[in-house]
């Protein structure tokens, strides 16, 4: 059974994705590769790597076999710089997570919405950032008229996300029972609730939100015609030079969660304001001709990076976000840390 697009519309199936294809020894070998960037060091990846021949054979062999089953999570707190609790697998699972993830992502992120971001190749922060500024340009004419945005989050996201509904658009996507079975093993290994949640440290985590959250993308696009929308996992943001139509589209868009997709927004984070008075978006507030860092992200910045080095992989990463905005003050903040 080959990865090819199926022919015809309405409710048949996307993609048929080959379960061979997935589970193959190479494929398992080139997802190892891929795994291992950056991971070297870590002992419990040093401690497969000893046996790793057995160890593909042995996870090749549960595979073919359907005995698989995935194991459990080991959990932890990061800061990024928003707090998050990440839960992390086994280097087994994760790397069955890459084998999956690079069969997989390849064809669903062609149904994916141009202004769709996270998680993406070649999208990411950077360019939703730069894409919500062209667009409140273009919908302001030139900072000429008034460009209103609806900044909407929602609540709980990866912790909401239901099984059951996301199951059923799996099914209308992939056409292979043995492939639907592998994502239902990895799927059912992590509850928050019953038949709820998917853990923030899995790569497959990543492609399913987005797969799940692609119904809320398509329907904004072909059914209400939204014409400047742009969405980053759950961070999104409608724009328009009409208040009226917004509050519109806000009531459809919060039906539409929570009767499709069992999902709420947050209700202290949903709300209407101008382009001239600053829309925070993705950590930055956005202005008609500048953005600057939100007070609290610099904050964490700063605190994140006290007692490190200069040429820390953390403070770098942080100089090289304040590249795509307004803060030479903060930049010279840091730099002055470091004499």
């Amino acid at each position: 059974m080959g990865n090819s697009l199926c022919a015809g519309g309405g409710n048949s199936t996307d993609f048929i994705h080959s379960y061979d294809d997935i589970i193959s020894l190479d494929n398992l070998l080139s997802a190892w590769t891929e795994f291992l960037r950056g991971k070297r060091s870590r002992a419990d990846v040093q401690v497969f790597q000893m046996n790793l021949m057995d160890n593909i054979f042995c996870l090749h062999h549960d595979l073919q076999n359907k005995t698989y089953v995935h194991g459990g999570y080991a959990a932890f707190n990061i800061s990024d710089p928003k707090p998050r609790h990440i839960h992390k697998a086994s280097v087994r699972d994760r790397l069955l997570h890459h084998a999956v993830y690079r069969q997989l992502y390849p064809q669903h992120n062609q149904t994916f919405i141009a202004h769709s971001y996270s998680c993406r190749k070649n999208k990411g922060t950077h360019k939703a950032l730069d894409a919500f500024t062209a667009m409140s340009r273009k919908v302001s004419k030139n900072n000429t008229k008034t460009a209103w945005v609806l900044k909407c989050d929602i609540k709980k996201f990866f912790t909401s996300i239901d099984h059951e509904r996301l199951h059923k658009i799996l099914q209308k996507k992939i056409g292979d029972s043995d492939t639907l079975w592998l994502l239902g093993q990895v799927i059912t290994s992590f509850e928050t609730a019953p038949d709820k949640g998917l853990p923030l440290g899995n790569l497959t985590s990543q492609l399913l939100v987005n797969i799940y959250m692609n119904e809320f993308d398509q329907w904004m696009k072909h059914t209400q015609k939204v014409k400047y929308d742009i969405r980053y996992a759950d961070d999104f943001g409608v724009l328009s030079q009409d208040t009226q139509y917004l509050l519109d589209v806000l009531q459809k868009l919060k039906q539409f969660l929570q009767e499709k997709l069992l999902l709420q927004l947050h209700p202290d984070k949903v709300s209407i304001s101008t382009v001239a008075s600053g829309v925070d978006f993705l950590g930055w507030v956005h202005f008609s001709h500048h953005r600057i860092l939100r007070t609290v992200t610099k904050r964490r910045m700063l605190q994140n990076i006290a007692g490190l080095e200069l040429d820390s992989p953390t403070v770098q990463s942080c100089v090289g976000m304040l590249q795509h905005g307004d803060a030479y003050k903060l930049q010279r903040q840091i730099n002055t840390c470091f004499l």
